[in-house]
């Protein structure tokens, strides 16, 4: 499952993230990491999504969201 077909409200965990190098860094930078749990707070109509990561709120849009892999908790 992507993180892109995550629900609102659900708790999941990180599995692999599938984007390039430099989008990696990046979100590992900001506590995106294999393993990290995350909370789904919202959805915006234009596809981007509102997460908890480790106590900390981020917006990611529909092409990063759609090559994240995740599972549920």
């Amino acid at each position: 499952m992507t993180l892109y077909d995550a629900k609102v409200g659900g708790e999941y965990q990180i599995r692999e993230l599938l984007v390039e190098d430099a989008v990696t860094r990046r979100l590992e930078a900001l506590g995106l990491n294999e393993g990290t749990k995350i909370l789904i707070l919202n959805r915006k109509k234009k596809g981007a999504l509102i997460l908890k990561v480790r106590g900390t709120r981020l917006a990611l849009g529909k092409h990063i969201a759609s090559h994240i892999e995740i599972r549920e908790m």
